[in-house]
């Protein structure tokens, strides 16, 4: 099975739960759509956060957020989360498109944009990165921040030349971000300065398109706009799937942002960290 959800940055208790509940295995996806968090400062975190991570009995594909690094710009680090002068990532084919990995970690993909995959069938063309509206509090208090995080033209050319070579045709996306046109049915207050041009880039993707679903991330709420689908806490099966809805996922919209603090984790009582929470508005936190 194929199933799918929302940004996590970091936490994963709702996969962790989901998955001992269902009984996955290996051999099932759980796309995450942007911002997993899990490749964040290229250290020590880093690689203790993907060891726990590799013994989920999932596979997790991973879309592109705008808070994490680009997998060509990870570096492999030793035991103690020193850098080593080694891309940590390398291409392979993977559903009839190319993901990135890591060989000592080959649970965790990473899609690549403008590649469409085959996953049960379902031609499904992935978009990820948007824009950071925190970027400014971010870059004063020292937070990590990626000045590649939004599509670069070449980005976009690739996204183009795929569609163009599909005649216009998928049966589903996988983005981080919106077309620009949904984004006020969300009634989320403005922030000054934010760059939306992937947004309108999008609007013109659609426009492009025909196409059964539009799944996405980046806005921390759980709403359906017509074929578009955002996600955030809930866990589904990808395009329906087998079962209508999954039990035991919380299925609004979410206010709490939830951090994975590594400094109190303890693999043996707490497998999967401990989370703390800090009321904020959504729109600060995507």
């Amino acid at each position: 099975m194929i199933y799918i959800t929302g940004d996590c940055h970091g936490e994963f208790g709702k996969i962790h739960r989901f998955c001992m509940e269902m009984g996955t295995t290996r051999e099932d996806i759980m796309i995450i759509l942007g911002d997993a968090g899990i490749n964040m400062s290229n250290g020590l975190r880093d690689l203790r956060k993907k060891q726990m991570l590799s013994q989920l009995p999932v596979t997790l594909f991973c879309i592109h957020g705008n808070h994490e690094m680009r997998p060509t710009r990870v570096m492999q680090v030793d035991e103690w989360g020193g850098r080593i002068n080694r891309k940590a990532y390398s291409l392979k084919d993977w559903h009839g498109g190319r993901v990135y990995v890591e060989s000592a970690i080959p649970s965790i993909l990473f899609a690549r944009d403008g590649e469409v995959y085959d996953l049960d069938g379902t031609e499904t063309l992935v978009i990820g990165g948007a824009y950071s509206p925190d970027k400014p509090m971010r870059l004063a208090r020292g937070w990590p921040w990626f000045p590649d995080e939004q599509p670069d033209v070449r980005i976009r050319k690739r996204v183009e030349k795929a569609i163009e070579e599909r005649r216009g045709k998928v049966d589903a996306l996988l983005t981080h971000t919106i077309p620009a046109r949904y984004i006020p049915y969300l009634h989320l207050r403005s922030w000054p300065g934010v760059d939306q041009s992937t947004e309108h880039w999008l609007d013109l993707v659609e426009d492009s398109l025909q196409y059964k679903k539009w799944y996405a991330g980046h806005f921390h709420v759980d709403v359906t706009i017509g074929k578009l689908e955002i996600m955030m806490n809930h866990v589904e099966p990808f395009m329906g799937g087998e079962q209508a809805a999954v039990r035991g996922v919380v299925k609004s919209p979410s206010l709490w942002h939830c951090r994975f603090d590594e400094r109190l984790q303890n693999e043996e009582i707490f497998p999967f960290g401990i989370y703390y929470c800090s009321f904020i508005p959504m729109i600060e936190c995507f």
